[in-house]
């Protein structure tokens, strides 16, 4: 008999390490089939430069195995990776458990705070449907919360999944959060690149791995999307997660760990002063990687260990 290949770069709990059924898929959302055909090694695959392919591949991803019946992005958004972030929610789920006896705490007393939620909401998604949790997601682009609250309707999570404006484009967490809220986890993947021509310079590696010809297209597609405010910011990733471990010193008694993605291991050595700076109690930096791309998990929290099991007594079990 033979065996299905498994991605084992991502997390044991990923529902997305063998190579994907596309037949199944295509049974659950049959518009993937008119982008799907077999490769150079004779395996159904679709166009990953493609976006409209990257697209139909999400929505049955999303149905199929996180029983999202309706879900899109406008033209030109962000439009993620599902396996990559399917292996953030389930470190984080990891995380939780150290002050839960080793067990992964489910259900809706569990809150998380999604900065930077995006019109495709993928993390309150993938995280309410895997392990029942109550997600809070904010943004500053109007538009992208439009979107994004047409999917948690469409999809009857509003109980489950609230919005909120950031009006703010210099805050991270003021602003949109409450005196008395307490998070279990903060989550972020922030905009990485300083500008739109860093972003595009990333995109053009993208298609030179991907074995695709750059003078077929003048300007490289972006084949995950990506608004300006989605891919870039003033001073990339280092600034905007400086920025974020800042802010959370205000508000370390009120979240257990706070965590952002790093996709640029150069920032890595900026983030480490700001958190020695800000007085972080305990950090933990975890690789992980889909296929050529690899990112880190950066979690830290203002609690020693025996705080953060007194904090989970109180706000964790509510």
């Amino acid at each position: 008999m033979t065996q299905v290949p498994t991605k084992t770069n991502l997390h044991p709990r990923n529902q997305h390490r063998e190579r994907y059924d596309f037949a199944q898929l295509i049974v659950s959302s049959p518009e993937l089939a008119a982008f799907v055909s077999v490769n150079k090694y004779g395996n159904d695959s679709i166009d990953f430069v493609d976006p409209a392919a990257v697209k139909a591949l999400n929505r049955a991803l999303l149905k199929q195995y996180y029983q999202i019946n309706e879900w899109d992005v406008p033209e030109q958004y962000l439009c993620p990776p599902i396996p990559g972030r399917a292996d953030y929610i389930h470190y984080l789920a990891d995380l939780l458990a150290e002050s839960n006896g080793g067990d992964i705490p489910r259900g809706d007393t569990v809150h998380v705070l999604d900065i930077g939620v995006g019109a495709n909401c993928i993390y309150p998604l993938i995280g309410n449907a895997s392990y029942g949790w109550h997600f809070v997601g904010t943004d500053i682009d109007e538009v992208a919360l439009a979107n994004a609250q047409h999917i948690v309707d469409a999809n009857k999570l509003s109980d489950d999944i609230e919005l909120r404006l950031q009006s703010s484009t210099a805050d991270v967490f003021s602003g949109v959060t409450y005196a008395d809220e307490y998070f279990a986890l903060t989550l972020s993947n922030p905009p990485f690149h300083a500008s739109l021509a860093e972003a595009r310079r990333g995109s053009q590696r993208k298609w030179q791995n991907l074995g695709k010809e750059s003078n077929k297209h003048k300007k490289p597609v972006l084949n995950f999307g990506g608004q300006s405010m989605e891919l870039c910011c003033e001073g990339g990733e280092e600034a905007f997660v400086t920025r974020m471990i800042e802010e959370s010193a205000d508000g370390g008694d009120h979240c257990l760990w706070f965590t952002t993605l790093i996709s640029k291991s150069a920032s890595l050595p900026r983030a480490y002063d700001a958190l020695q700076h800000y007085c972080a109690v305990d950090s933990r930096t975890i690789e992980m990687s889909q296929g050529q791309k690899k990112s880190r998990l950066l979690a830290w929290t203002f609690m020693d260990k025996k705080q953060r099991q007194a904090w989970w007594e109180k706000h964790g079990k509510k």
